[in-house]
């Protein structure tokens, strides 16, 4: 038996479990989305990815601006026996959640109750956590709080940056999606209420969240660097502009008394920089104005970056 499904998502990490529910067979009779917007340079509209692919597929799309009684009038025509929320940006109003004969599951990029919130990829990198994964939650009023009917777990890499992680966990919370709903059409599904102990709250990124404090450890840097790549970038403050900092290799037993965010040596690839604790070598960085290079190439392009000097 397919099941009648309102999709509600917009960024590309969405694309796949809306893929994976039409490929199950489930009838998808639509899509919601946020609005299009101008992107790039050419601040060219285009729809995102969710409501593109959408189109891609047949699957009617609605971008409405905000919630209103016309959107859920809307919604309820359709008669759906479920809602999948991924990602979609805004927060469901109660009557929303009721409208479904099974309710609204949510794909949530953790391991609940360890980081609800905005940006839990992200988050989950920078904190050095070294495990994550995905939950499928039923949705209700609070924040990420709703129970969870289904995890799948997954290891953090130590180099892994967020956005790799953020693809590896798109198509595994695609497949949990899809073996969430078999169980649930097959009468089998429990939902387990979340513990309050260890609940965390992954707020949502802002530039300055990218910003390295030298002071830190050499282990919290490079976890700042990864969890900060692609956005909002990790980077330094320097009179001449932003000096970003795109991957490192932390050598956390090194020892140095020079003061944090000082090169104190000069190696294969790349510089070595003193932390608060321990050093970390500058492997891919971008200087104001210039294009991506590795450690190795940067240092043959800026002779001022010597031991001694600050970055």
């Amino acid at each position: 038996m397919s099941l009648r499904i309102v999709f509600m998502g917009t960024p590309e990490f969405s694309v796949p479990c809306l893929n994976a529910l039409i490929e199950a067979g489930h009838e998808v009779v639509a899509a919601v989305s946020q609005p299009s917007k101008p992107v790039g340079r050419g601040q060219v509209v285009q729809p995102p990815p969710v409501a593109a692919a959408a189109v891609a597929h047949g699957v009617p799309v609605f971008q409405w601006p905000r919630l209103s009684n016309e959107s859920y009038d809307a919604l309820k025509a359709l008669a759906p026996d479920l809602c999948v929320v991924v990602a979609y940006g805004k927060i469901l109003p109660q009557r929303y959640l009721d409208l479904p004969t099974h309710g609204c599951l949510n794909v949530h990029a953790s391991l609940l109750p360890r980081w609800r919130g905005a940006a839990p990829i992200q988050w989950a990198v920078m904190e050095g956590d070294t495990r994550t994964g995905v939950c499928i939650m039923r949705m209700e009023a609070g924040l990420d709080t709703g129970p969870v009917a289904r995890e799948a777990m997954t290891a953090i890499g130590p180099d892994e940056t967020a956005g790799d992680l953020h693809d590896r966990l798109s198509i595994l919370g695609a497949d949990t999606l899809v073996e969430t709903i078999a169980a649930l059409e097959a009468g089998q599904v429990v939902f387990t209420p979340q513990p309050e102990a260890g609940a965390t709250y992954a707020v949502r990124l802002e530039k300055t969240h990218g910003l390295i404090d030298w002071r830190w450890s050499a282990g919290r840097i490079h976890d700042r660097v990864r969890g900060a790549h692609p956005w909002p970038g990790a980077y330094v403050d320097r009179a001449e502009g932003p000096f970003k900092v795109l991957a490192t290799r932390p050598l956390p037993g090194a020892v140095t008394d020079a003061e944090p965010g000082t090169i104190v040596g000069i190696e294969a690839d790349g510089p070595r920089v003193a932390c608060g604790q321990g050093c970390v070598v500058l492997t891919r960085v971008q200087r104001a104005g210039r294009k991506v290079v590795s450690g190795a190439d940067f240092l043959r392009g800026a002779a001022e970056f010597v031991p001694g000097v600050r970055v």
